[in-house]
């Protein structure tokens, strides 16, 4: 007695392939492959996981509307972004808001700096007061043409929109900048070995 045919089997190995690309895993984390964001449809152009000495601190995804692996294709790209954190350990929001802060102000020349004051004053006082990510919880930054950078804590708008396109960049440039807040995963999100 025959239980499958075959193309029920090519059916169901398409299947599990197909599912099998919606998302990669790292540390345990689903990242997915797609994410909509202003109404458009992006890719996953880039995923690793943030350490700091020997602990996991969290899982970063960026998306973009097609892949990049240059940092100049990152930063050039245009349309709706995003970059999605999922949390591995506990912090509170003055040391994940200090970090952010720190990895900006890194990748920006004194010019840039200024340019961006008021933004990095609203994100640096808005971190002061959230309550301690925990392990599991996501930030999401999102950029959307037209509208500016929205800032989510598991899927909670955390502030008003930051109109400028360049502060988004500003963001990106933490992990893809000249002093990255960790080169392994600057070169992961890049799809660099090692």
């Amino acid at each position: 007695m025959k239980l499958f045919s075959k193309s029920t089997l090519v059916a169901a190995t398409l299947g599990l392939a197909m599912s099998m690309a919606s998302a990669v895993e790292i540390s345990g984390v689903k990242v997915d492959e797609t994410a909509k964001v202003g109404g458009k449809e992006l890719v996953l152009t880039g995923a690793g996981l943030r350490t700091k000495t020997v602990f996991k601190v969290y899982v970063l995804g960026i998306y973009l509307t097609k892949k990049e692996t240059t940092t100049a294709g990152v930063l050039a790209a245009q349309g709706p972004k995003r970059a999605h954190i999922s949390v591995l350990r506990e912090l509170t929001g003055e040391e994940f808001g200090g970090a952010f802060l720190v990895g900006i102000n890194k990748n920006l020349d004194k010019e840039e700096k200024s340019k961006f004051v008021n933004q990095l004053l609203r994100f640096g006082e808005l971190f002061e007061t959230l309550p301690p990510l925990k392990k599991g919880d996501t930030v999401t930054a999102d950029w959307v043409p037209g509208s500016g950078t929205h800032i989510y804590i598991n899927g909670k708008s955390i502030i008003e929109p930051l109109p400028d396109p360049a502060f988004f960049n500003a963001i990106l440039r933490i992990w893809y900048g000249d002093k990255p807040a960790e080169v392994a995963l600057k070169k992961s999100l890049l799809g660099e070995e090692g």
